[in-house]
């Protein structure tokens, strides 16, 4: 099949605002290039985050290790014991909607726009890294 990991990239974490929500860290990060950078809500309680921290992020079409595509199957929650997917290699997974897209702030760039569940996440970057988010669901897959 294809391969289910649309992008994939390491990031340092500049800056955590936790002031808004009790359990809701707000993360802006920049990629080891700096050619990218995102902003992303995430539960403090279940994923605690440190400025300079490097975090790997991923974003997936399917969490199927040889890229199947999961719609009309089982879903992502119904997965047997012992079966492997691309969850089990990160420590914090979540699935969302991709609900925009706009031109970067820079020639070139793209921002996409991703809701999971309220927690949203702002990406940033080159246009050629960005474009095979353009689907209308997405997993989000984070690791220190």
């Amino acid at each position: 099949m294809s391969d289910p990991l649309l992008f994939e990239d390491t990031f340092t974490i500049t800056t955590i605002n936790s002031q808004k929500y009790d359990r809701v860290s707000r993360l802006s990060c920049n990629s080891t290039d700096n050619f990218t950078h995102f902003t992303l809500d995430v539960n403090s309680e279940l994923y605690p985050c440190a400025v300079g921290e490097s975090v790997s992020m991923a974003l997936a079409s399917t969490l199927s290790l040889d890229g199947k595509d999961e719609s009309g199957n089982k879903g992502w929650r119904d997965v047997g014991m012992g079966e492997q997917t691309l969850a089990n290699d990160y420590d914090y997974v979540c699935h969302g909607k991709v609900y925009r897209f706009e031109e970067g702030s820079t020639q070139g760039n793209m921002a996409v726009f991703i809701s999971f569940g309220g927690l949203l996440l702002y990406l940033e970057g080159p246009y050629k890294k960005l474009a095979p988010l353009r689907i209308d669901y997405v997993y989000l897959l984070l690791k220190k």
